[in-house]
């Protein structure tokens, strides 16, 4: 693996547009989760928002769609970000026509800090529950997201400045 080389996935600055990136609640299934993904004075992306466990609910996401190939050549994602010392969860997929996620937990603090993920350690996932089927071994990624959903009520905010291959 090359591991001198790196693949920016996202970067947020001032020439960032939010539009590639989605926010989906829990509404889908009929919770009553809620939050936005905003710009930071300082041009960091800003997820925040409320979980809510009402109505079977409990997460809230923002993905990207991304489609990056060759990612064979690379053994990690970076995270580079400001967290609030609650656990979120990165998901990618290969094609985003499964329903499954290959996903991995991260803790943050609440200082700015970079969160090194390996590939290898990316497990598919479905609603929660582990699925039978091999890590993450793909060569390609065609998105990207992060969730939070710790199955209890909470106010949340995630920084992200940048979310790179390496």
């Amino acid at each position: 693996m090359n591991n001198t080389s790196s693949q920016t996935i996202c970067a947020f600055n001032e020439r960032s547009d939010l539009t590639s990136w989605y926010v989906v609640n829990d509404g889908v299934m009929g919770g009553l989760s809620s939050s936005n993904l905003t710009f930071s004075d300082d041009h960091f992306g800003v997820f925040e928002g409320e979980v809510s466990i009402e109505n079977n609910g409990g997460f809230t996401m923002m993905q990207h769609h991304c489609n990056m190939s060759n990612v064979k050549n690379y053994s990690k994602i970076i995270l580079k970000i400001k967290g609030d010392g609650k656990t979120y969860q990165f998901r990618i997929k290969d094609d985003r026509g499964h329903y499954y996620s290959y996903v991995q937990n991260f803790d943050t603090s609440n200082n700015k800090e970079t969160i090194e993920l390996k590939l290898s350690d990316f497990k598919p996932a479905f609603r929660g529950r582990t699925l039978n089927m091999s890590p993450f071994q793909k060569d390609t990624i065609e998105q990207v997201a992060i969730l939070i959903g710790n199955k209890k009520e909470e106010r949340f905010r995630l920084e992200i400045n940048e979310i790179i291959l390496k």
